[in-house]
């Protein structure tokens, strides 16, 4: 087996241990809902200080209430419209986690919007923008303000959320697929950068098919009960915010088999 495929199979049989993350500030997009929420959960149950990040105020409210309510630590809310936010507002943010927490252990960058299922020849230019605003500028400009909060006490991870269609693109994708490409690339040029510090890592990790909001709007027709709910994919997330990946940095993961 390919080292990939070796690090492939750790993660996906992988089982988190109960204090896996315990004290960890572990910084989560798009946590209102879908697989966002279902990974903050889970990192609070094995001990994360958890910062959700979200437009929604009530609904991330509403995810923080039921953390503490599941005895977890109690997060940090950090609403924030990733579409409309300038480069002052991350900054923003990361002076209130540096004065709040004074670190960042761990980042996973999982808001997205999935944008028209179109070809290309007619695709609507602002529709495109949006997705890649929010797809890779804001994780771009994120990563810019808190890169400085990360690596210092302790080791820092980042996972980015990828996608089937953004290594092998498929017709009327669109945007959504060229932001997942971009995504990509963005964590193996930062993964590249970061290796020679060996204090922060950098990988990336597909959910496959998942219960979610995004994918009924890109599968109306498809039976949502053979889909896994988003808590049945947080482990491969743990994996990687977590020591036990240690030696990973710059793959492109999958968080299921490929036959589900």
């Amino acid at each position: 087996m390919s080292d990939i495929s070796l690090i492939q199979a750790r993660l996906l049989a992988y089982e988190p241990r109960v204090r896996l993350l315990h004290d960890k500030v572990i910084l989560i997009t798009g946590a209102n809902r879908g697989i966002g929420r279902a990974l903050a959960t889970a990192a609070a149950s094995v001990g994360a200080r958890t910062l959700l990040l979200a437009r929604d105020v009530r609904q991330v409210g509403a995810v923080a209430d039921e953390i503490v309510q599941r005895g977890g630590p109690e997060p940090g809310v950090i609403p924030i419209d990733l579409e409309g936010a300038s480069v002052s507002d991350y900054a923003t943010v990361a002076e209130i986690i540096s004065e709040r927490f004074s670190r960042v252990d761990g980042v996973v960058l999982n808001a997205g919007i999935l944008g028209e299922m179109a070809p290309l020849a007619s695709y609507d230019p602002v529709t495109w923008a949006r997705v890649f605003q929010v797809n890779v500028h804001s994780q771009f400009l994120l990563l810019q303000a808190l890169l400085p909060l990360m690596g210092h006490d302790s080791p820092g991870s980042i996972v980015f959320t990828s996608s089937g269609v953004g290594r092998t693109a498929r017709a009327y994708w669109g945007a959504y697929a060229a932001s997942k490409f971009a995504t990509e690339g963005l964590m193996q040029t930062l993964a590249d950068e970061l290796s020679t510090q060996g204090r922060i890592r950098a990988n990336a990790i597909n959910p496959g098919r998942v219960r979610t909001q995004m994918r009924a709007a890109a599968y109306p027709a498809e039976d949502p009960l053979r889909l896994r709910e988003p808590g049945e994919i947080t482990n491969g997330y743990l994996f990687l915010l977590g020591p036990d990946s240690h030696d990973v940095n710059g793959m492109s993961l999958d968080a299921q088999p490929p036959s589900t």
